[in-house]
C-alpha cells in the first residue's frame, strides 16, 4: 500500500532520535525525507494522512546538511590539473573518497595551467549530481591563470597571464569555454580585470579574489563588478595593514552594496592560518566564513613526493610544500578535520562551525534554495556526526551512501 496516495507512490523515510540543524540551532526533531528532498511533517500528516515506510534510529547522532566543498585540487593520487584523456574518473575516485568525509558536493579545482590543460579538461566533466557513485560536481573552480606574480604561491609563473584587452576574450581563448564553471579566482589589481568579473558574473560564474597584491579600494571595486568570494583568506595576499588593509578588509569594508555578501574561504588546517587569525576573521564577519580544504594530489597519500599541476610537492607530517622550497601548497586536511579544527580554534558553536561547510559555502554559490541547509524541500543531502564532530554516516538524497565501518 502506497505510503501516500495524494502525492507520491515514493517511499518516506523518517530519521529518529536525532538532533537537526534547522535554523541555526540543533533541534530535537525527526527528519522526514521522500524523492532526496526534506519533507514538511505537518503537510505529509494533516493533508496527506502519510506516515513512514522507513525508520533510521540516528542513535543520537547530529544531522547536518552534508558538507561542500568550494576548494579541492584533487587527492588519493588524483590531480584534478593533470591533462588525460579520462580526467571524470579521476574525478569520480576523489568523488567517491570524499563521501567518508561528509562532502556530499564538491567543486573541482584547477590550479594555474596552459591554455591546452584547460581545453582538455574543462569539456570532459559536466555539473552532476551525487549519489552511491560519489559526491556531486558543482562545477570547476578555476584558481588562476589571472593572478599575480609577487602572490603565485605555488602556481607555476610560466603559465600566469594578464587581462590584454576587454577580459572576454582572454577569459575565453585560456579556458576555451565556461560551461560548467563554477567559480573563478582572480587577481583584481590586474589592469582590465573588472571587465571580466562582470563578464563571469552575468554567466553565474562566482568570482573570488586571491593570488594578489590588491589594495582595499581594489578589493572594493571588484566586488562592486559582482565579485563575492576571498580565495583561502591571508594566504597569497598583501597581509593586513593598519593604513590599507587589503583584500582582508574586505570582511569590514562599507562599501559592500546593499544586499551583498562577501565570503571568504578559510583553510582551517592548524597550518595554513594561526587560530588567532582565523579568530580575528571569524570574530570580525562571521557568517562569511566558508571552510575550504584546498586538498592537494597527496590526500590521503603517505608522505613523499606528488605532483599538483604542473609542480612537484612534497609531504612532510601534514605539511604539503612546493618540493625543495618551504612555499605550502595547499593541504592534506580532509572536511570533516577542518570542522573539527575550526571549532576547537575558534572556540565557536558546533552549529558555526557545521553551516561554514554548508550553508555558507551553497549561498556564495547561490544555491542555498536546494542545498547547505535542512529547509522543507531542500535536497536530503545528508552527514550524520557524533558529538566530537565525526562522520558516522552520509546520505545523498536521502540515500545512505557511506557508513563507519559498513
Amino acid at each position: 500500500m502506497p505510503s501516500n496516495k495524494s502525492v507520491s507512490d515514493a517511499p518516506i523515510t523518517q530519521f529518529i532520535n536525532c538532533r537537526i540543524l534547522r535554523d541555526h540551532h540543533l533541534q530535537r526533531e525527526d527528519l522526514w525525507v521522500r524523492e532526496g528532498r526534506i519533507l514538511d511533517p505537518e503537510k505529509l500528516f494533516f493533508d496527506e494522512k502519510g506516515y513512514a515506510d522507513e525508520r533510521v534510529d540516528c542513535e543520537g547522532s547530529i544531522i547536518a546538511p552534508g558538507f561542500i566543498d568550494v576548494q579541492i585540487n584533487g587527492g588519493y593520487g588524483i590531480d584534478f590539473s593533470q591533462p588525460s584523456n579520462d580526467v571524470s574518473s579521476g574525478i569520480s575516485l576523489v568523488a567517491q573518497k570524499i563521501l567518508e568525509h561528509g562532502v556530499t558536493s564538491f567543486c573541482p579545482t584547477l590550479v594555474t595551467s596552459p591554455p591546452s590543460v584547460y581545453h582538455k579538461v574543462l569539456p570532459q566533466v559536466k555539473v552532476h549530481g551525487g549519489g552511491r557513485h560519489g559526491a556531486g560536481v558543482l562545477g570547476f573552480h578555476l584558481e588562476g591563470p589571472f593572478i599575480s606574480l609577487e602572490k603565485k604561491g605555488a602556481h607555476p609563473e610560466q603559465y600566469l597571464r594578464t587581462f590584454s584587452s576587454g577580459g572576454k576574450d582572454d577569459l575565453m581563448e585560456t579556458y576555451g569555454g565556461l560551461d560548467n564553471v563554477a567559480m573563478v579566482t582572480l587577481a583584481p589589481e590586474l589592469p582590465n580585470s573588472q571587465s571580466a568579473v562582470r563578464e563571469l558574473c552575468q554567466r553565474g560564474i562566482t568570482v573570488s579574489l586571491g593570488h594578489s597584491v590588491a589594495n582595499l579600494s581594489q578589493a572594493e571595486e571588484a566586488v562592486q563588478a559582482g565579485a563575492s568570494f576571498i580565495t583561502h583568506l591571508f594566504n597569497a595576499m598583501l597581509p593586513f595593514h593598519h593604513r590599507d588593509p587589503g583584500i582582508v578588509g574586505l570582511l569590514t569594508s562599507d562599501q559592500i552594496p546593499p544586499g551583498r555578501m562577501v565570503y571568504y574561504g578559510m583553510i582551517a588546517d592548524g597550518i595554513h592560518t594561526n587560530p588567532a587569525a582565523l579568530r580575528i576573521a571569524h570574530r570580525a564577519h562571521p557568517s562569511g566564513l566558508v571552510l575550504v580544504t584546498d586538498a592537494i594530489t597527496a590526500m590521503g597519500l603517505p608522505p613523499g613526493r606528488h605532483t599538483l599541476g604542473q609542480q612537484v610537492v612534497e609531504i612532510q607530517g601534514l605539511h604539503a610544500y612546493v618540493a625543495g622550497t618551504t612555499t605550502l601548497c595547499g593541504s592534506i586536511a580532509t572536511m570533516d578535520m577542518c570542522v573539527r579544527h575550526f571549532k576547537q580554534a575558534s572556540g565557536c558553536s558546533v552549529e558555526e562551525a557545521l553551516e561554514g561547510a554548508s550553508l555558507h559555502p551553497a549561498q556564495l554559490l547561490g544555491i542555498s534554495h536546494k542545498k547547505g541547509n535542512l529547509d522543507y524541500g531542500s535536497d536530503a543531502d545528508l552527514v550524520l556526526l557524533d558529538d566530537a564532530l565525526n562522520v558516522k554516516a552520509t546520505y545523498i538524497s536521502g540515500e545512505e551512501v557511506w557508513r563507519r565501518g559498513a
